[in-house]
């Protein structure tokens, strides 16, 4: 097999047929080194999307490595996209798209495989996409796409589990479309529909996370015309057609704060390598204001541990202290000396790490949507100890594995499937930070 083919064959087998390997952690090292951040997972599946909108070549770099990355991988390969890799470089081309149909066994592995209906409509005028499946932390619904589509001339049905859209005339209109509320997800699939869509399309209340930014900048470099993104309002006039574009894949803002929190926890001092503490929106001031010292230099920034400080915070959306980031600022409270709370308002079924981190000798309380998290002082934490703990979602996985550095013994973390989602390449990364970390079979330990 050509190495091109090798190359190919190891992004699209991430995460296949390791749903039984576990991290086994000894704690108490405290972290210290240097890593690099991989780019950002939540930016690069749109942009894979993205190059079903145009029939030339779409040049990514700095793709990370993730099981969720394979998967949209699968899902633009069955529909026709040829994939070349080299490095963390994917060259995609879409010039012949052999079918308009997402189905449920690709769709069913990652609800954000639902961003391929916008491009579909966008392009060819027709999809037939499967509705993505549940999700662990809650409800994602899917309508304020589907209503934004038919405001933009679509006519949508769903059957057997399926979402059929078809435009009459081939095109898209372009049309003035208010979200209920700021929904990354139908942001992101809306502006792509409206790219090659007929006239000026508007949306208001839109999301303005980094990554919708980031949407429109690679757009943008494919010869769209997308204003206003990272604001309230996005303005987007419709072209005839993209072309072949280059663009570079920034560094996860998510991974960079877990990091930096993970570093602060165990009581070390890291360089996160491409970490910008710019896109961390209110999350900077609320780990600052937790204790988290961090420096930001022209490559990176340098986290010092000092004294974490009990803080009370809400979820929100961006600029907002990120759902994404509130399961491991949760172990970082448990370290604090004092009374804390967190009260998640993005997903309604997101404490599902609580019993597990319980399980390790942490102070948490639910009462509703809030935890409330009692601490003690560093001299005074011999009741942390590790344990057998199950990882429930991706973020969950990452905050086990920060409590599991930290206390007393050894720990091991089951389900690292969820992991591997969102963390590339971790047992690496904390290798090289000087943990006691071993990845396998856990009959092997």
């Amino acid at each position: 097999m050509p190495e091109a083919d090798i190359s190919l064959q190891s992004w699209l087998q991430i995460g296949q047929g390791i749903g039984m390997e576990s991290l086994k952690i000894v704690g108490g090292r405290a972290l210290r080194g240097q890593i690099e951040i991989g780019g950002s997972k939540n930016a690069t599946l749109p942009i894979l999307a993205v190059s079903l909108l145009c029939p030339e070549t779409l040049l990514l770099r700095n793709v990370p490595k993730l099981s969720d990355v394979s998967s949209m991988l699968h899902l633009v390969r069955h529909l026709g996209c040829t994939l070349q890799v080299e490095g963390k470089q994917l060259l995609l081309n879409t010039a012949t798209i052999t079918t308009e149909d997402a189905p449920y066994d690709i769709v069913r592995k990652m609800r954000t495989s639902i961003l391929v209906l916008g491009p579909l409509l966008g392009r060819f005028g027709k999809a037939r996409v499967s509705l993505p499946g549940g999700c662990a932390i809650g409800t994602r619904p899917i309508d304020l796409h589907l209503k934004g589509f038919r405001q933009m001339g679509a006519e949508i049905s769903l059957e057997q589990g399926y979402i059929s859209a078809v435009v009459p005339g081939r095109r898209l209109q372009g049309a003035e479309i208010e979200l209920e509320f700021a929904s990354v997800g139908a942001t992101q699939n809306l502006m792509m529909a409206a790219v090659l869509a007929d006239g000026v399309t508007c949306i208001t209340r839109s999301a303005r996370e980094p990554e919708i930014a980031q949407l429109a900048d690679c757009l943008n470099s494919m010869g769209a015309d997308v204003r206003g993104a990272g604001s309230t309002r996005i303005e987007i006039h419709g072209v005839q057609q993209l072309h072949e574009a280059t663009y570079a894949i920034e560094v996860d803002r998510i991974q960079s704060g877990s990091y930096a929190m993970m570093v602060a926890a165990s009581g070390g001092q890291a360089f996160l390598g491409g970490m910008n503490l710019e896109h961390l929106g209110q999350a900077r001031e609320v780990l600052t204001h937790a204790g988290v010292e961090m420096t930001q230099y022209p490559d990176g920034v340098e986290v010092r541990a000092a004294t974490l400080c009990p803080i009370d915070v809400v979820t929100a959306p961006y600029p907002g202290f990120p759902t994404d980031l509130q399961a491991q600022l949760m172990v970082l409270l448990s370290l604090a000396d004092g009374r804390s709370t967190i009260c998640e308002k993005i997903f309604e079924n997101r404490f599902m790490h609580v019993p597990e981190l319980q399980r390790m000798g942490a102070d948490i309380q639910l009462e509703g949507d809030c935890a409330i998290i009692n601490a003690t002082p560093a001299d005074e934490r011999t009741h942390l100890g590790g344990a057998a703990v199950m990882a429930t979602d991706l973020r969950a996985s990452f905050c086990l594995i920060m409590l599991g550095l930290v206390a007393e013994g050894v720990t091991l973390v089951q389900r690292l499937y969820h992991l591997d989602r969102g963390y590339e390449d971790i047992t690496t990364k904390l290798l090289a930070l000087g943990a006691d970390v071993k990845r396998g079979k856990v009959d092997a330990f």
